[in-house]
């Protein structure tokens, strides 16, 4: 699939952030069950699909990965959550369906698109990685509704410059 240039609007989010490598990512998956039922308690609207916003990547050391939920509104959940906004601002976006896994293939393909196109990213190379203003991975499917991998939907939506 192609990737396509959207608009988004900002979106308030519960998050729970973990610095990990690569082979590490369940130890953020595994908090998005607690927080749905924590927004569950308190009667938090959720008003879209889980995400994981990546904010800091170095592929050879460390990430800093968000499990996030849309909310409708702002609330004060208990540590180690919290609620932050994702941007609003222009993102490329695919959608891949698929096993997890193929998804670092689908990004450098997203990846090469936007510099085949001279598009620049909201993102700032640091020693200690690329700091992005949103990178998201949105899970579309619903594991316990479809326990097959190869079958999940995942989109993709990278934040543009400005």
């Amino acid at each position: 699939m192609e990737p396509t240039i959207v608009e988004r609007a900002e979106q308030p989010y519960v998050g729970r952030r973990e610095s990990i490598t690569m082979t590490q990512f369940a130890r953020v998956a595994d908090h998005l069950p607690t927080m749905f039922a924590r927004l569950g308690e308190r009667g938090v609207p959720v008003t879209g699909a889980p995400f994981f916003r990546y904010r800091v990547i170095d592929m050879s050391a460390d990430l800093v990965v968000e499990a996030g939920i849309p909310i409708a509104e702002r609330v004060e959940p208990a540590a180690p959550m919290f609620v932050e906004t994702l941007p609003a601002g222009r993102y490329v976006t695919v959608s891949h369906v698929g096993h997890p896994d193929e998804l670092m293939t689908v990004t450098a393909r997203m990846l090469d698109w936007a510099r085949d196109r001279g598009l620049q990213w909201d993102m700032q190379p640091t020693p200690t990685g690329e700091v992005w203003g949103c990178r998201l991975e949105v899970l579309l499917t619903d594991p316990a509704e479809q326990p097959d991998m190869r079958k999940w939907r995942t989109d993709l939506f990278f934040k543009l410059a400005d």
